[in-house]
C-alpha cells in the first residue's frame, strides 16, 4: 500500500519514479472512470477519457503546482477538460459520420478484450526492456547469449570468459530480477 500522499506521488513521478504515477493512477482511477461514466453515460467512451485523463496529466506534470490546490482538483480539471474536447470531437465527428452515412464503431467485448490484451503486451514489453537495461551488464550479456541467441551454457560460458556455472546464475539472477520487476508492476508474461 502506498503511503505517499498525492503530492509526493506526482513530485517523485515528475523526477521519473514511474512507479509513483502507477500509484496515483491506481488511487484515482476509479473516481475518474465513474466520473466519466456519469457524464458520457457510456462505458468505452469513459474508459476512453479515463485514459487521455492520466495521459494528459503525466504529459503536464511539470505544469502542477501545489500551492494552487490539490492534485486531485488538479486531476478533475483535467478529466473535465477532456470531456469539453470529447464532446466538441464527438459533434464534429457525428456531424461527418452522418454525412458520410457510416455507423458509428463500437467494439464489442471481444474487441475489446483484444484492444486490451495489445495494450498489455506492450507495457509487458516496455517493462521487459527498461528491466533489462537496468540489469548488470554481465546479466544483461548472459541473458542476450543464452535467450534471445539461444546459445548453450558451454557457449555463454565461452563468449563471457567464465565458467558453465557462473553463466548459469548471471543467467538465472538475471531472468529472476525481470520476473520480481514484473510482479512488482502487477503485470505478467502469460
Amino acid at each position: 500500500m502506498e503511503r505517499r500522499n498525492d503530492t509526493e506521488l506526482l513530485a517523485a513521478a515528475l523526477s521519473g519514479d514511474g512507479d509513483a504515477f502507477g500509484a496515483f493512477y491506481r488511487r484515482h482511477a476509479r473516481r475518474i472512470a465513474a466520473f466519466h461514466l456519469a457524464r458520457t453515460r457510456d462505458a468505452q467512451d469513459a474508459a476512453d477519457l479515463t485514459a487521455e485523463t492520466f495521459a494528459a496529466a503525466l504529459e503536464a506534470l511539470d505544469r502542477f503546482d501545489p500551492q494552487r490546490g490539490e492534485p486531485i482538483a488538479w486531476l478533475f480539471g483535467i478529466a473535465r477538460h477532456r470531456l469539453a474536447t470529447q464532446a466538441r470531437r464527438g459533434a464534429v465527428e457525428d456531424r461527418a459520420r452522418r454525412r458520410m452515412g457510416l455507423e458509428r464503431l463500437v467494439l464489442d467485448d471481444a474487441g475489446l478484450e483484444r484492444v486490451e490484451a495489445a495494450a498489455t503486451a506492450e507495457l509487458v514489453r516496455v517493462e521487459l526492456r527498461e528491466g533489462f537495461d537496468a540489469l548488470p551488464a554481465d546479466q544483461r550479456e548472459a541473458i542476450a547469449l543464452r535467450v534471445l541467441l539461444d546459445h548453450d551454457y558451454a557457449e555463454v560460458a565461452g563468449a563471457t570468459g567464465s565458467s558453465e556455472v557462473v553463466a548459469r546464475k548471471r543467467v538465472s539472477r538475471g531472468l529472476s530480477a525481470l520476473r520480481a520487476r514484473l510482479a512488482a508492476s502487477g503485470r505478467t508474461t502469460r
